[in-house]
């Protein structure tokens, strides 16, 4: 089971959009746990107010180091609490400030975020947030691309998705996370259901065909098809790691050749 604590000024933001369809049948059957934290909750301001002009001025405000850093030790606390073996303690928690100056986000990422039992999302609002409380508190800072949103609650809530259903349980197909776009650095084949012709557009044969070595073997080559047409850096790390699929595939192209001109000559 994996814990995810978002320290937000919106926690109704985020615990809306993640408690929906998948996520919300998680939470619902204990694979994952959700709680938003609000930042504001952790001021010692009478007013709640959480931010303040920057120095050196600038336009906008800037969220200050307080309240965040408070928020964050109570929750680490609260994990370390409920370990055993470190009673009372602060834990080792990975602590994610979501801000496009950091690293870009991606398969990888999410399935080695998926093996933590607790991440702690910090989103920033306004100008960001006092760079001190960054550097006590922030392990790893995370982008979902080279764009600026006004607060970090949609990237969070996009990387909270993602390794959710990495995590065991959440899906209600076990394979669904390890065949999907981006598993093994491929685009995802293209897939069909009923009818089997719908505006003239049959299903491919071989999907009907109830021949499942050829069916694995048909969507890997459209996989890899889509992908050098679409993420040709994908389709070139992939081919760099397997060679011996090239080779392998040479070969049976070459029996398959062979074998069509005896039957070629054979008919004449």
């Amino acid at each position: 089971m994996i814990h995810f604590h978002i320290l937000t000024l919106f926690p109704e933001m985020v615990m809306q959009g993640l408690h929906t369809s998948i996520l919300k049948r998680a939470v619902e059957k204990e694979a994952i746990a959700i709680e938003a934290v609000n930042i504001r909750d952790y001021t010692l301001d009478k007013h709640g107010k959480v931010d303040d002009y920057t120095y050196g001025g600038g336009a906008g405000m800037l969220m200050q180091a307080q309240p965040v850093y408070d928020a964050c030790k109570a929750v680490e606390q609260r994990i370390a609490s409920a370990q055993p073996e470190n009673p009372g303690g602060e834990g080792s928690c990975r602590v994610i400030y979501v801000t496009p100056q950091g690293r870009t986000f991606h398969q990888a990422m999410a399935q080695e975020l998926a093996r933590e039992k607790h991440l702690i999302f910090l989103c920033g609002h306004y100008e960001g947030i006092d760079e001190r409380v960054l550097e006590e508190l922030v392990t790893d800072y995370v982008s979902i691309g080279d764009y600026v949103l006004t607060g970090g609650e949609l990237p969070a809530m996009v990387m909270i998705d993602a390794i959710a259903r990495l995590v065991p349980g959440v899906l209600h197909n076990h394979e669904s996370a390890a065949t999907e776009s981006f598993s093994d650095d491929l685009l995802e084949y293209p897939q069909y259901s009923r009818p089997e012709i719908w505006q003239g557009r049959r299903v491919p044969d071989i999907l009907l065909s109830g021949n499942h070595g050829e069916i694995e073997r048909w969507r890997l080559e459209q996989s890899l098809e889509r992908t050098k047409k679409l993420r040709p850096e994908l389709y070139e790390k992939w081919a760099r790691e397997h060679e011996e699929y090239f080779r392998k595939k040479e070969k049976r192209e070459a029996r398959e050749r062979k074998k069509q001109n005896k039957q070629k000559k054979a008919e004449k």
